[in-house]
């Protein structure tokens, strides 16, 4: 039993590199998470769907000879698309925020399996010029997903920092802060959700674009869980970094933090021998721990008010 176990604590190390890509592909979907659960304040279900939309788009262009950038960018105004359709059932039908994003969700199903011809499809990286592949993970060379998903991931936050602190940028975050104010001083919150939901599930697309690629295939059901992977992120960083990281850029790196550390914790856990099928429960019980950890701290660590008060008080005597 002790063999079995050094022998699953040593194949860690060699499992590491493709957990920390991995993470760093979803972390671009965190980003598209944090955008639409943390700035608009606005639970979007449209995720589990669009991933695999960007997904299908992208693999099916490159089957049919199309360049891998010309592929993702056509993925991502896929994504686009899709933020609109949630945004339009949100603001223009009335339809509840979390039950417009399950009804895109739900005929994104339908969209991917017409778009892919059949429940997956794969690409060979012998046959294709892709961007990444999970075989070069641990090659020194510029496709190593390591290397490129992390210069994509800069540039993209670079990009999104820039464009937050310009005025279409600043009214979206007062939308999220305070839609009620942002009315009152003439701003359109209705056109800044449905933005802020088309920039989100583009970026998820774009994720997407990127994961079938490095692992390739696209499956319609890859995006299945995907807002809580998102979600665990965005939760994880903001619980390890957002004592240290107050910078809005460094905000959104956290989340890509938290999305490798969510990955690296979850490949261990694997290599350590857990079942896969328990990997959502696992899922959810991250998110819900990380969650309930602030409300712990402020209702069972934090010191009565009277208490402190009372404290300055008898220091203001003496």
């Amino acid at each position: 039993m002790f063999d079995l176990l050094f022998l699953r604590l040593m194949s860690i190390p060699a499992a590491l590199p493709g957990a920390v890509a991995q993470g760093l592909i979803w972390g671009i979907m965190a980003i598209g998470v944090f955008i639409t659960f943390r700035i608009l304040d606005f639970p979007d279900l449209t995720v589990d769907g669009s991933l695999c939309t960007g997904a299908a788009v992208c693999i099916m262009m490159m089957l049919m000879g199309c360049n891998v950038w010309v592929s993702m960018l056509v993925a991502t105004v896929a994504g686009l698309l899709t933020g609109l359709m949630t945004g339009l059932f949100h603001t223009f039908m009335g339809i509840p925020a979390i039950l417009a994003g399950i009804l895109t969700q739900l005929s994104l199903y339908s969209i991917n399996l017409k778009i892919m011809g059949k429940a997956n499809q794969s690409i060979n990286v012998d046959n294709y010029d892709l961007l990444i592949s999970l075989r070069w993970v641990k090659e020194a060379v510029l496709g190593n997903p390591l290397i490129m998903v992390a210069l994509v991931t800069v540039l993209l936050i670079v990009i999104l920092y820039w464009f937050f602190g310009t005025e279409l940028g600043c009214s979206i975050r007062a939308t999220g802060a305070n839609p009620n104010m942002s009315r009152a001083q003439g701003i359109n919150t209705d056109m800044n959700k449905v933005f802020g939901l088309m920039l989100s599930n583009g970026l998820v697309a774009f994720s997407g674009a990127l994961l079938c690629q490095y692992q390739g295939f696209a499956d319609v059901n890859m995006g299945r869980g995907a807002i809580v992977i998102g979600l665990a992120a965005v939760i994880i960083g903001e619980a390890i970094f957002s004592r240290i990281f107050r910078n809005f850029a460094l905000k959104l790196l956290g989340v890509v933090f938290g999305s490798v550390i969510y990955y690296v914790v979850i490949q261990i856990v694997i290599q350590l021998g857990l079942d896969a099928n328990l990997l959502k429960l696992l899922s959810a019980i991250v998110v819900a721990v990380f969650l309930a950890v602030p409300y712990w701290k402020g209702k069972y660590f934090r010191r009565p008010v009277k208490a402190v008060a009372a404290e300055k008080g008898e220091d203001g005597n003496a």
